[in-house]
């Protein structure tokens, strides 16, 4: 893929999430989100992009499970097409946080999407590592539940059987597809340490560094809203009786 290509795959993308939060914006939006449809524009928005992303993902390593094997060297135009298409989708929200929320409520975010652009685009420009970036992507399968998660939330659905499920699958996929994926990619990139020049090492690391932290502190907010306050809760219940 010529870099012209992956600025018109990069910009298309942008173009493409930003004409899916203007067609949210025209659907019907619940009641209980009313008062913040900005929020829910921009999470149906990133529901979106979860979905493709995460059925993308695991069909790149389909079609060529070489690329298991060799996360350096190994891709393909598919993937290649990918995390191209995944900085478009986060410049994009990184742009639209920014301009509709307060920096203390977003930066958090903005850094996880600095983050993500900076190390992304490395592997789009050099054509490497294209595998690793691969790899982190299948987190967006666990982010298809997350978003579906906000989205029950702010549709003021967060109680009864739809949300109490997705909440099980959400934390069971958030282990599997988030904190097992970057233990996994910490782990290969320390293995792999000779094979990586110093800066793409340092910022690997670094990258990382600040990912696995961000996703620790979230697993423990999920794992204390859906289930311990709630265990609390009934435990006030059978006290009350």
């Amino acid at each position: 893929m010529e870099l012209s290509s992956v600025f018109l795959t990069t910009g298309g993308a942008f173009g493409f999430f930003r004409c899916i939060n203007t067609a949210v914006g025209r659907l019907p939006v619940p009641e209980a989100a009313h008062k913040n449809t900005t929020r829910w524009r921009n999470i149906s928005t990133s529901f979106v992009h979860s979905l493709i992303t995460a059925i993308w993902a695991v069909l790149c390593f389909f079609l060529q499970p070489e690329m298991a094997e060799d996360l350096i060297e190994t891709h393909s135009m598919v993937s290649h097409a990918l995390v191209s298409f995944s900085i478009g989708y986060f410049i994009y929200d990184l742009s639209d946080i920014v301009r509709y929320q307060r920096f203390s409520q977003c930066w958090e975010l903005a850094l996880h999407h600095t983050v993500v652009i900076t190390c992304f685009g490395l592997s789009v420009l050099t054509y490497r590592y294209l595998g690793f970036a691969v790899v982190a992507l299948l987190v967006e399968i666990n982010s298809v539940f997350l978003h579906l998660r906000q989205i029950l939330r702010l549709a003021n659905q967060a109680t009864g059987t739809v949300y109490r499920v997705n909440s099980m699958i959400n934390l069971g996929t958030y282990v599997v597809f988030r904190i097992n994926t970057l233990a996994w990619m910490t782990r290969w990139l320390v293995l792999n340490r000779d094979n990586v020049p110093l800066h793409s090492y340092t910022l690997g690391s670094v990258g990382l560094a600040i990912m696995t932290l961000m996703n620790i502190i979230l697993f423990y907010r999920l794992l204390r809203s859906d289930f311990l306050k709630s265990s609390t809760r009934e435990a006030k219940k059978e006290k009350e009786t």
